[in-house]
Order: structure tokens, then sequence, then C-alpha cells
């Protein structure tokens, strides 16, 4: 009896080992971040469930659409001037440039007319004109 279990357990150390040996040789062939032939260039997010991935596959640029259900072959794209390709630059929303380049001080719109928040629910001339839109519809029977 304790010959038998002795040979089960041998016999499932084994083929731990070989599955774990499997699963770690399996694993650096996919993984592309060990040098592998496939990598993802560039992944831009459409809404929450799609996006569109530019994917580099040996020496070509494939541009796929991704959703939750599927992957679709765009089509390709110039692998060198993808890999070439500058830095975005930063956004400067609040700095303003003279002719010489150099930033002049610029003043941040308040509250009110011109706003930042103009067309946005946080902006009173958007109720305003809700309100303004209701009492006309009411007003007309």
């Amino acid at each position: 009896m304790f010959e038998l279990i002795v040979r089960i357990g041998f016999s499932l150390i084994i083929v731990l080992a070989l599955m774990w040996l499997l699963a770690r040789a399996t694993r650096k062939k996919v993984n592309g971040r060990n040098g592998g032939t496939l990598s993802v260039i560039s992944r831009q997010s459409l809404s929450r469930g799609s996006s569109v991935a530019v994917v580099k596959v040996a020496d070509r640029a494939l541009v796929l659409g991704v959703t939750e259900n599927q992957v679709t072959l765009l089509g390709e794209a110039d692998l060198d001037a993808l890999e070439h390709q500058p830095e975005a630059p930063e956004r400067r929303d609040a700095v303003s440039l003279d002719v010489k380049g150099t930033p002049r001080p610029t003043t941040v719109p308040t509250l009110g007319r011109n706003s930042l928040l103009d067309g946005s629910l946080l902006s009173g001339s958007t109720w305003r004109t809700a309100m303004d839109f209701l009492r006309e519809r009411t007003v007309r029977s």
C-alpha cells in the first residue's frame, strides 16, 4: 500500500513538472515584450467597448478594429512612418505665444459670457436656455 502511494506521488510530481516546463516554454514564444514578432505600436479608444490598434507583426503594421466581440482588419500602414513618428507635442491650452515664440500671460475666462463652461451642464446659460425652451413649449398649447 505504501509503495502505491509513493508511485502515485512520484508520477504526480513528474506530470506537474512537465506541465510547468511546457507553460514556461510557450509563454516565452507568445509574449511580445520579450522580443517576439508581435507588438502593439499604438491604441486609440473610440468608445467604451471599441478601439483601433496598430499592431506590428514581423515586418508589417496592421490597423485593427477591436470590439468586445471581434477583431477586424481595417488595413495596413507604413511601418517606417509609424516607427519614426515624433512624439505628440504637449498641449498648451492656457499659454499663448507671441511672434517670437515666447509665452505671454493669458487670462482664463471667468464664469459668465464666453466662459469655459459654455455648453456644459455646469453653465448657467445652458440652464437658462433649457428653461426658456420649456416655458415656450408650455405657453403654446
